[in-house]
């Protein structure tokens, strides 16, 4: 990681998000020359400037949006490194505001890709999610058209050394936007919780799981694969009962007295998810803690066996599907929700 990144010009997209600021962090770790943090909401950057650090010489915040391509082009100019965070990332809002999803999660991405391009740079990794997997949702089909840019950026590579990788993210628990802090305020604030479904299953990690990940993949990419992290799965009705379990104490209440109400699953939710598709298989390696989704053999795959040396090939499926993967046990869920709880 420190030769990788050591001395070099890191611009990081939706840089004041919880993945986003998550990354930055790491990144100072490992000695770069300036890590630029990108993104469009003065009052991100105002809290974030604070969190990290008025003085700190190697940050820069530039407020800008993916949108606008010379805006963007302006903060990569000299970037080694791009980190792409920047998206509309919730379901219901992206249903309702479709158009909003397609001007941020694909124009904005093929925005990156082309100044990314243009400015010759190293490589770029950019962040998805597992709803890009059959999609039934407006984020979903917009993070796949995402992902389907990035991975198709092969047939316009010409003399350009950029690599582009992406990673898809289950559910991070801690984000912003995410079911913990809605958790967290409804408990504390006295309110009913609201479930859409306690059977709904999910795939879920923590903010530095997800951007141990991303690093990960900057470290790995030769160009064109799609990283996952082998992740638990959790039923929502677990999670909702480990969530109130840790929060019922802080507002001075007892367990059962936290009332919780069955609301249905909102437009564009499914009930379970997958962390890749059929047609995507034949093309899976995998390590001990992540798989590994390689080109396809029509846009000129590598010899990706041999990149990856402690890579196999996927020997099993069972752990693709949210509904038939390992669950996590309460006591890991109580576990994984009070490291995440300073993040809500």
């Amino acid at each position: 990681m420190k030769n990788i990144f050591k001395g070099k010009t890191i611009l990081v997209t939706g840089g004041t998000g919880s993945i986003g600021v998550e990354i930055v962090k790491q990144l100072l770790k490992y000695e770069p020359k300036a890590v630029r943090i990108f993104a469009r909401h003065e009052d991100r950057h105002y809290h974030v400037m604070h969190e990290l650090g008025t003085d700190n010489p190697k940050l820069r915040f530039v407020v800008g949006d993916v949108r606008d391509r010379e805006r963007l082009k302006m903060a990569m100019d000299g970037s080694d490194i791009v980190f792409h965070a920047a998206a509309l990332k919730q379901v219901p809002i992206c249903e309702y505001n479709p158009f909003e999803a397609v001007k941020t999660n694909i124009i904005g991405t093929q925005n990156v890709i082309e100044v990314a391009r243009e400015l010759n740079v190293d490589r770029v990794i950019g962040i998805s999610t597992d709803k890009v997997v059959d999609p039934q949702s407006v984020l979903g089909v917009s993070k796949l058209m995402a992902e389907k840019l990035f991975l198709a950026t092969f047939f316009y590579k010409g003399d350009k050394r950029t690599k582009f990788a992406c990673v898809r993210f289950g559910n991070v628990l801690g984000s912003r936007g995410s079911i913990l802090p809605l958790l967290k305020k409804q408990i504390l604030g006295g309110k009913e919780i609201t479930i859409t479904d306690p059977n709904m299953t999910r795939f879920v990690m923590t903010i530095p799981q997800a951007v141990n990940l991303v690093l990960r993949a900057a470290l790995l990419s030769r160009g064109q694969e799609v990283f996952i992290l082998k992740m638990p799965a959790v039923k929502l009705g677990h999670l909702i009962n480990a969530a109130v379990a840790h929060y019922a104490p802080q507002a001075g209440k007892k367990v059962k007295d936290i009332k919780i109400k069955t609301i249905g699953l909102r437009g564009g939710e499914k009930m379970h998810e997958e962390l890749m598709a059929e047609h995507e298989l034949p093309n899976v390696l995998e390590t001990k803690d992540m798989y590994i989704l390689t080109p396809h053999e029509k846009i000129g795959r590598l010899q990706y066996n041999e990149s990856y040396p402690l890579a196999t090939k996927m020997s099993q499926r069972k752990n693709l599907y949210s509904l038939r993967t390992q669950q996590l046990s309460q006591k890991d869920l109580l576990r994984l929700i009070q490291e995440a709880d300073h993040s809500c």
